[in-house]
């Protein structure tokens, strides 16, 4: 049964491949904890000495990491919907 047309699939197709690379690499440069994602990770509120900011940091790059690999699992199975969608209409208007 389709849900949606094979515009709307083929769109759903692109941005959620997109999608998956950018949050990937996103993914990889918060584990690495790239300087440049600073400003993204969540504030550190208060810390002890030097180790606790850096350990919070830490913390706050993995966390970001892992939101970031979740999200490109969900947009992987967007992606699947979507090929499942466009293979569905595909289908049906060959066989008329």
């Amino acid at each position: 049964m389709a849900i949606c047309g094979p515009k709307c699939s083929l769109c759903g197709l692109i941005i959620s491949a997109w999608g998956i690379i950018q949050l990937a690499l996103m993914g990889i440069f918060y584990y690495v904890e790239a300087v440049a994602l600073a400003e993204d990770v969540p504030e550190v509120s208060s810390y002890k000495n030097l180790q606790d900011f850096y350990s919070q940091m830490s913390n706050g790059y993995q966390q970001n990491a892992y939101n970031c690999w979740i999200a490109a699992l969900l947009y992987l199975i967007t992606m699947a919907f979507s090929a499942h969608q466009f293979w569905l209409n595909n289908r049906s208007s060959l066989s008329v």
